[in-house]
């Protein structure tokens, strides 16, 4: 999973959209919304199309899903499911990029908590690895342990037992393959390959097909070899690459 940015929309699609939300939303007051029916007459459309070109261009030239970020991105998904809540089935912002074995698993699930906000990530709103990990020798992405609660965080256990990224074998097998491509471009650093933070980085980044450059750098991947030694070892260069995945 990794952190995506949301562009703007087409303004022609953006008036459609927002022309739809408004006609659903009048149809909601007098009870006679039916979510699904109005979406299933949207999809066809030329504007719609646009607006599921836009989420594939969100997501670079393999158009992933935005969820496993390993299967391509077939169809546009909504965060908050559209049949539980029609103030948002027309909403860009709730619009994501979707694989269809992820879209098979959310369904219309969305765990909340008790406050009544989402407990799934939303990956063009936050950063993912704040509530997951990745396991190297498995290649299996997990809940994040919280060292000052004991448990794993909620929002990142509730994402895993979700969308079941700790029991796709396939999901699995990509992630472990791109963590081995990344700890390969790093040792070659070791062995003494002179190269700047900038271009350390775009090797890496046309390799991470998963998105794992913000474990390796911002989350607990820092504590893995190959990456805890070029912290030990080359810290100044560590805090430029830091800042540049920052800015990705």
């Amino acid at each position: 999973m990794r952190r995506v940015d949301r562009l703007k929309l087409d303004p022609e699609v953006q008036k459609d959209l927002d022309r739809r939300q408004n006609k659903a939303n009048a149809k909601r007051r007098t009870g006679t919304l039916n979510p699904a029916q109005e979406w299933d007459n949207a999809r066809p459309t030329q504007k719609i199309k646009k607006a599921l070109t836009t989420l594939q261009k969100m997501m670079g030239p393999h158009e992933r899903c935005m969820y496993c970020v390993d299967s391509h991105g077939s169809d546009i998904e909504h965060f908050w499911p559209k049949t539980t809540y029609p103030d948002k089935v027309f909403l860009w912002t709730n619009m994501l990029l979707c694989c269809t074995e992820c879209g098979r698993f959310k369904g219309g699930l969305f765990p909340l908590t008790e406050a009544g906000l989402p407990l799934l990530i939303n990956p063009t709103e936050e950063d993912p690895w704040i509530y997951l990990d990745f396991d190297p020798d498995t290649g299996n992405v997990v809940a994040r342990f919280d060292t000052k609660t004991n448990d794993e965080t909620p929002k990142g256990k509730a994402t895993v037992d979700l969308l079941q990224l700790d029991r796709r074998e396939a999901l699995a097998t990509g992630y472990r393959r791109t963590f081995l491509r990344l700890s390969k471009v790093v040792e070659k650093y070791l062995e003494g390959e002179v190269c700047s933070a900038d271009e350390l980085i775009e090797e890496m980044q046309t390799m991470d097909d998963h998105g794992l450059l913000g474990w390796c750098f911002l989350g607990t991947g820092r504590s893995v070899p190959p990456f805890y030694d070029l912290h030990l070892k080359h810290f100044q260069l560590w805090v430029e690459c830091e800042a540049i995945v920052r800015r990705l």
